[in-house]
């Protein structure tokens, strides 16, 4: 996991000084955390070797807490804003769903998390990542669960990743044997998921 503090500076004087990295802070749960993983084989940690091979300078900052809910998430943002955020990567809600929490909490909880981030960096560009529920949940339930992250996007203008594990949810060889978390290979999936919608973010804070 990519640490939260400053790194420390030598100061040279003689030497040009090199443009800062900007920051990209993953705010999410487990599958962010890269729970029963290396925390090399994370999502985040992947993102931060698909933004050094596109030569990009930013800093991928994994703040995946196991277990975090929504409610969880609002209650650390203040502290992660301590550090700039230039893009805000919100993969939160997944916990919520399985703990049947009604969606309108969900919806209102990540909203004020977007708020905080913005009043705090009002430049700051948001990435959703959207989640669905398994049909056990009941179909109103995950019907409404799953339209929640396209509508928080749209309302704040906000990038979209449609299905966080697309591609992974569902497919045991691609997920540990909770049949919940996914594997080295499913987090390689799910890197490419994100990628695919924040690299044009990326793009448009450095051309900024």
């Amino acid at each position: 996991m990519l640490s939260l503090e400053p790194r420390d500076a030598v100061a040279n004087e003689t030497a040009p000084k090199a443009e800062p990295a900007r920051t990209v802070v993953v705010l999410g749960d487990s599958l962010a955390a890269g729970y029963g993983l290396d925390p090399s084989e994370s999502f985040p940690a992947l993102l931060q070797k698909k933004v050094e091979a596109a030569g990009m300078k930013f800093t991928v900052v994994n703040a995946g807490v196991s277990g975090d809910t929504t409610s969880g998430g609002l209650r650390r943002v203040d502290w992660l804003l301590r550090r700039r955020v230039d893009v805000l990567v919100l993969e939160l809600g997944g916990n919520d769903g399985l703990r049947g929490i009604p969606v309108g909490i969900t919806k209102t909880n990540l909203q004020a998390i977007i708020d905080r981030t913005k009043q705090k960096y009002p430049r700051a560009q948001i990435v959703i990542a959207g989640m669905q529920m398994p049909p056990n949940m009941g179909v109103d339930y995950t019907t409404s669960f799953a339209k929640l992250f396209p509508e928080l996007a749209k309302a704040n203008n906000a990038a979209l990743v449609p299905f966080l594990l697309e591609g992974v949810g569902g497919k045991p060889e691609l997920n540990l044997p909770d049949l919940i978390h996914p594997t080295a290979e499913g987090q390689k999936i799910v890197a490419t998921n994100v990628w695919n919608v924040l690299k044009p973010v990326l793009e448009k804070v450095s051309a900024e």
